[in-house]
């Protein structure tokens, strides 16, 4: 009978779980050589060489609208530009009577119909006339010469009333006006032709201008209306077209008085 040794007891190997062998590989490696702290399955890289994410860039992919909104502005001051143009031209292709007409405080008597001004009879001696100044009526038979000047003292109404029935503008202002506001006057009459100008007694105004037919009345010489008097009616508002005005009546002063009944009934020129 045999005697029974000691008992065997089983070795055990520790398995680790990582590599499944007895021990871990050498140096720490994982299994298919991947380095510890490297890439990611994929070859994707995790973070950057700091440990900072990576921000990704953003591509706008909206419209410019810089180029777009100058573009729209140039087209609207364009389209303005154009417009007023048109306007313009609409306005100012009226007659000169609806140009007059536009002008504030200008009077127009010829829709008055008065025969004491619509006359244009020559009558020699003193007249007396519907406004101060006259604007049209009975006159001398010589005009008042009209070429651009500048009478420093009164005019007799008789010669200037002709003037007018030739198509000047007769600038007058009141006895007493400042030298400053009479060179103003002086500046837009002197030497141009169908114009004249003269000082009044008794004006109720600082200035009035005269066409046949119409006038205006201001109070400052500085007023753009008095231009824009002398642009519409100077020779537009003659009752005879192409009559002179050179060669007329220098002279100031009234009219002489004549015989009643002398010089009566002529008419024209």
């Amino acid at each position: 009978m045999s005697t029974p040794g000691p008992e065997r007891v089983p070795s055990t190997v520790k398995v680790d779980k990582t590599s499944g062998q007895g021990k871990p590989p050498a140096g720490g490696a994982k299994p298919g050589g991947a380095k510890s702290g490297g890439t990611k399955p994929g070859g994707g890289k995790g973070k950057g060489a700091k440990g900072k994410p990576i921000t990704p860039v953003k591509v706008s992919g909206g419209r410019n609208w810089g180029p777009i909104a100058v573009a729209a502005v140039v087209v609207l001051i364009a389209a303005g530009i154009i417009g007023y143009g048109v306007f313009a031209s609409i306005k100012g292709g009226g007659s000169w009577e609806d140009r007059a007409a536009e002008i504030e405080g200008i009077v127009n008597y010829r829709e008055q119909k008065n025969p004491a001004i619509d006359s244009q009879e020559h009558k020699d001696g003193p007249l007396t006339y519907v406004t101060n100044p006259p604007v049209g009526g009975a006159h001398n038979s010589s005009w008042q010469n009209c070429m651009g000047d500048v009478y420093p003292e009164p005019i007799a109404n008789e010669h200037a009333v002709h003037s007018l029935e030739h198509g000047a503008v007769w600038v007058t202002y009141k006895q007493g006006l400042g030298a400053d506001q009479v060179a103003k006057l002086q500046n837009r009459v002197e030497g141009k032709d169908y114009m004249l100008m003269s000082p009044v007694a008794n004006l109720d105004k600082n200035v009035s201008l005269q066409a046949w037919g119409y006038q205006l009345k201001v109070d400052n010489a500085d007023d753009d209306r008095i231009d824009q008097f002398i642009k519409d009616l100077r020779l537009n508002a003659t009752k005879e077209p192409n009559a002179a005005c050179s060669s007329g009546n220098t002279t100031t002063g009234p009219v002489a008085a004549t015989a009643p009944g002398a010089g009566m009934g002529q008419q024209g020129s």
